[in-house]
């Protein structure tokens, strides 16, 4: 009977469960009713307005089209004409354009929104994007330089003119300077496609610079004014220091007085005048000695350091054997830039720069130095001192008063030494060509997109970006340094010179002191090397060790990588133990590219064997990868639960992070100057073309900044993918070459841009495709690119991360001290010490994942890939470009307040 009872008790309850469902079906149904009733009443509301809104959208497209037309029509009639329209589809030579070599985009030209120490650069965003091969049209540019040469202005002049001829306009050359635009006649030249080849690895100025006195006065600059009308020339680009950029700013704030003055002289017509009513001017700082304000390097800087460390290095061996002390004289007369990072690079014992005069006593306290470093074991002492050095009392600090110094109070063998002019010769580094030849592409974008409202601007650059400064805003400050330090205050004319140079100051001062502190802080540090060897690995440790040691930590040197991890190949470090490192290329630790997730047992066994505390690691993308391992191992032993840093190193550029890894550089000027070597043995060979593969990995990198400092034809990377119509578009493009008077071709290849397209590949195709035009010859580059010694960028930048790495981890082990012992298990106590822009930052390993593709190890995001269309455009390929943004300039002046 239960069981009868229980039955109509289920049936009853699925009864009313069924009821309540039909229910709910019922009131979403009358729900259903209710919004089609406001659906249908809002519709009879808004019936009546639907032809007054269709009215509405039909005359703001009618007004639209109209204005656009207009537009288009106002700047077709002032700037081209039919036949022009007609040959902006054909090559210089008239030839019908070949297909675009894979298109590009002009973003990084006209820089999207920059925020540039605390001030934004901002985008105008156009109404309709302009053609930019026909931007120029009808236009005329003029490019000289002037004042003391450079390395690297040839790379300026030479983008200049081929952007210039790209975008339509006419390019001519002003040899001599500013002399040669008041005397013109030959001295003003039309410039051609050819005419700048072949000038990338040409140190100086091949149009010539010249002192002009002539230009100071208003007589000299009417002539020139005279010069520039005649042809037609309202665009000026000026390369060249502080004085000339001033003397080019002077010249336009008069132009219409100089026309009047030339009309009144019956000198040119009323119709000239007025098609020459107003001169835009853009310029670009050539500069060895780095002294100009608002931009980060000036070109030439970079060569010059190369300069100058070629001969530090040569020094250091004949001073070891003799245990002699050198002074070092560097160019310098108002800026101490050069002998700043020369001594750093090299470790140098003293240097006296301009900006900050050593301190009342500093003979006393140089010979302390000297004398301390012989006690310990050193054979030889530098000192580096910029031409322009003075003490506190404004008297020169000359090498000949330090010398006497030295070898009278200590009785040391001493050699002094004066560079003059080696540091302006030579050939430009890969570092100058680039710069060059960025700077010259966005002057040539300035210039075309001035009006008459726009003040004149510099080209300069931050971080890894081109942007556009007011000139006279930037002279100002720039004279405000030597104001400063002609009043003593030497700390402001240091900040004055911008962030890049009070780091390298505080670094060099850090790392000054030699003496470790007497209270100890029973922290141990791990340094180790991981993944392939790279020039510069070595002054990144030497960095490390001495700055922890001044920190009172216990230095560790782990030999092979994570196997000496593993195996237990730990040592301590003293000051001496690095001695000399700066300068030495691959890694004295040793290194390997094992991993630690196979052997993380013993690490963590190790880690506690030797009471380790914090990690250094030093490498490529195995590095990042090891640091990740390290991490996600922490949930299982608690030993790894230590703070990390990864220090970028790789020749590849790849690690996730950073814009720039340890070794790249050096690596980019070996495959530089090799290129260099192999177009010179076509020099007497017609028609040859060079098939180079380049290292890298996935890694486009070497390839893409070496074809721009080498200027190749075409560069195949990974990233931008590439199949047989691009390379016919290729070939094509080498056989229409081989028909001008620039009979030589250069290919690069990363080594894994395509399994199939092989370095063997491309040979065999260029050589059979250009049979009877062009033979080919192929170079595999290998190993070479990480060897030799660091370039003083490399020594530099290791310096710095390793001293910022160890600084950050002494604060991070105060943050992770618990109860007696170190605990760091928070995803910001393992970070890569990165190269973003212009900042050093730490990012945790854990934020960068996304943004890593570990099946290619490369970065998901690349900066140096909004470089590819300046290849493609000096290389003389029809590409499309993007011109939709414009960016406007930015206030130097503000940047003062948070400099």
């Amino acid at each position: 009977m239960e069981a009868v009872l229980d039955s109509c008790v289920c049936v009853w309850q699925v009864c009313v469960c069924i009821w309540d469902v039909f229910v709910c079906v019922c009131q979403i149904s009358f729900c259903l009713l209710e919004l089609c009733e406001f659906i249908l009443q809002l519709s009879l509301l808004l019936f009546h307005w639907i032809p007054h809104i269709w009215l509405g959208v039909f005359i703001w497209q009618f007004t639209h089209r109209k204005i656009q037309f207009d537009a288009n029509h106002v700047y077709g009639s002032k700037h081209s004409s039919s036949s022009d329209e007609s040959k902006s589809e054909l090559c210089d030579d008239g030839k019908p354009t070949s297909t675009p070599y894979l298109d590009g985009t002009l973003n990084n030209l006209s820089c999207p929104t920059i925020i540039h120490n605390g001030c934004h650069l901002i985008n105008m965003q156009r109404s309709t994007p302009v053609d930019p091969t026909k931007m120029g049209a009808g236009r005329a540019i003029a490019v000289l330089t002037s004042g003391g040469d450079a390395q690297g202005m040839n790379a300026a002049v030479r983008a200049t003119v081929r952007v210039g001829i790209y975008t339509g306009a006419k390019v001519y050359f002003v040899h001599e300077g500013y002399q040669g635009l008041v005397d013109g006649g030959d001295n003003i030249r039309q410039a051609t496609w050819e005419s700048v080849s072949m000038m990338l690895q040409l140190g100086g100025t091949v149009i010539g610079s010249a002192r002009c006195q002539d230009f100071r006065s208003k007589e000299g600059r009417a002539k020139a004014a005279c010069n520039l009308v005649k042809l037609g020339i309202t665009n000026l680009c000026v390369i060249g220091g502080d004085g000339s950029l001033t003397g080019a700013n002077e010249f336009r704030n008069e132009w219409s007085e100089l026309l009047q003055i030339l009309l009144k002289a019956g000198k040119i017509t009323a119709e000239e005048a007025k098609r020459s009513s107003h001169l835009n001017i853009v310029g670009m700082v050539g500069s060895i000695d780095n002294d100009f304000c608002g931009t980060d390097m000036t070109i030439g800087t970079d060569s010059a350091l190369h300069r100058i460390m070629e001969v530090v290095d040569a020094i250091t061996t004949t001073a070891q054997s003799h245990q002699r002390a050198f002074i070092l004289e560097v160019m310098g007369r108002h800026c101490g830039y050069l002998a700043l990072v020369t001594a750093l690079a090299c470790g140098a014992d003293w240097v006296f720069i301009p900006e900050m005069p050593p301190d009342e006593g500093w003979e006393d306290h140089l010979c302390r130095r000297l004398t301390y470093q012989r006690s310990i074991g050193n054979r030889l002492n530098v000192i580096i001192v910029a031409e322009g050095a003075l003490d506190l009392h404004g008297k020169p600090i000359t090498c000949d008063i330090i010398k006497n110094l030295v070898t009278k109070k200590l009785g040391f063998d001493t050699r002094a030494t004066v560079l003059g002019h080696v540091q302006r010769g030579g050939t430009p580094s890969a570092f100058d060509r680039i710069l060059g030849s960025r700077m010259g592409v966005e002057a040539v974008m300035a210039l075309l997109e001035a009006t008459p409202n726009t003040p004149a601007c510099v080209v300069s650059l931050s971080g890894n970006m081109a942007v556009r400064l007011p000139l006279m805003e930037c002279v100002q400050v720039t004279k405000e340094v030597t104001t400063a330090m002609a009043e003593g205050r030497f700390e402001e004319a240091v900040k004055l010179r911008g962030k890049s140079f009070e780091n390298n100051w505080n670094t060099y001062k850090l790392l000054a002191h030699v003496t470790a502190p007497d209270v100890k802080s029973n922290i141990n540090i791990a340094i180790l090397n991981v993944g392939a060897p790279c020039a510069g690995m070595n002054a990144a440790v030497r960095s490390a060790v001495r700055i922890g040691i001044l920190q009172g930590h216990n230095m560790l040197a782990v030999h092979d990588g994570f196997d000496g991890l593993a195996n237990g190949t730990i040592e301590p470090m003293a000051w001496g133990y690095v001695g000399g490192w700066t300068g030495k290329g691959g890694s004295d630790l040793g290194t390997k590219r094992s991993l630690p997730a196979s052997m993380i047992e013993e690490i963590s066994l190790n880690i506690a064997k030797f009471n380790i505390h914090a990690l250094v690691i030093i490498g490529g993308f195995e590095a990042f990868v090891g640091g990740l391992e390290l991490v996600t191992a922490r949930e299982k032993y608690e030993e790894l639960c230590i703070p990390l840093v990864v220090i970028p190193a790789t020749v590849s550029n790849n690690v996730p992070g950073s814009d720039f890894s340890i070794g790249a550089d050096t690596a980019l000027n070996t495959i530089t100057t090799t290129c260099d070597r192999i177009k010179q043995s076509a020099a007497g060979t017609k028609r040859r073309v060079f098939i180079i593969e380049t290292m890298g990995g996935y890694c486009g990198y070497l390839a893409t900044m070496a074809g721009l400092a080498a200027g190749a034809d075409a560069a195949y990377i990974y990233e931008e993918p590439f199949g047989i119509h691009d390379l016919e578009t290729n070939v094509e493009h080498l056989l229409e070459k081989m028909k001008t008077t620039v009979k030589r071709g250069l290919i690069l290849r990363n080594e894994k841009c395509n399994a199939n397209y092989t370095t063997d590949f491309l040979f065999n195709l260029y050589s059979e495709e250009g049979k009877g035009v062009f033979d080919c010859r192929k170079n595999v580059l290998g190993h070479m690119q990480q060897g030799g010694t660091p370039t003083p960028f490399d020594r530099n930048f290791g310096t710095k991360m390793g001293a910022k790495a160890v600084l950050w981890l002494t604060d991070k082990l105060k943050e992770c001290y618990r109860h007696g012992r170190i605990f760091a298990n928070t995803p910001d106590s393992a970070c890569v010490l990165g190269m973003k822009k212009r900042a050093m930052i730490f990012q945790p390993l854990s934020d960068l994942k996304e943004d890593t593709d570990f099946e290619h190890r490369i970065p998901k995001t690349q900066w140096w890939l909004k470089l590819r269309p300046i290849l493609k455009i000096l290389a003389k390929y029809k590409i499309s470009l993007d011109t939709s943004e414009t960016a406007t300039m930015e206030h130097v002046i503000k940047k003062r307040g948070t400099v």
